[in-house]
């Protein structure tokens, strides 16, 4: 018997939802996600039979990082104004026509200590967005009003998996 503590509770609950709708219905997810740092991949990785729907993963900490693997040009760091719902719109949609997934999570955000005075530079802000196969890509903004980083990178994740989910109940019912 596992004494594993990962995923956290919280993290947990919400990717066994996740990961049995994906299952069920045979579909696909991918992640790209910043400020998360990885754990929303590690987390629906972390659920029995991911290979049946996990496609696969980027952590886009930095802007060489999304020139690399996220198709953004010079002009998007030009432009980049931070974590916005736009940025992750594209960053979701690129990977997931990348790798050919029914959905992609995409987060970027401020998990803290430190950041900027606008909104979305803010500790405790993260845009998220989930593109998926012939829809329009849903967008969320939350803010944990704390700057504390590691629970700011765990709510990030909660929050990237419940918008998941939301969008996979709603498809659900069409």
């Amino acid at each position: 018997m596992s004494s594993s503590s990962f995923p956290p509770e919280e993290l947990k609950a919400i990717v066994q939802e996740v990961a049995m709708l994906l299952k069920e219905r045979n579909e696909t997810i991918s992640v790209a996600e910043t400020a998360a740092g990885g754990l929303i991949s590690a987390t629906l990785l972390s659920f029995p039979g991911a290979s049946k729907y996990y496609k696969g993963g980027l952590t886009l900490y930095t802007l060489e990082s999304r020139i690399a693997y996220a198709g953004w040009t010079p002009q998007h760091i030009e432009n980049y104004q931070g974590p916005t719902p736009d940025i992750v719109t594209g960053l979701a949609e690129h990977t997931r026509q990348t790798l050919g997934s029914t959905y992609t999570i995409s987060e970027s955000g401020t998990a803290g200590p430190t950041g900027g005075s606008t909104r979305n530079r803010t500790p405790g802000y993260v845009a998220l967005a989930v593109a998926r196969d012939g829809a329009e890509t849903v967008t969320r903004e939350v803010e944990t009003g704390s700057n504390d980083r590691e629970p700011n990178m765990q709510r990030f994740a909660v929050e990237g998996l419940k918008l998941v989910r939301d969008v996979l109940k709603r498809d659900g019912k069409q």
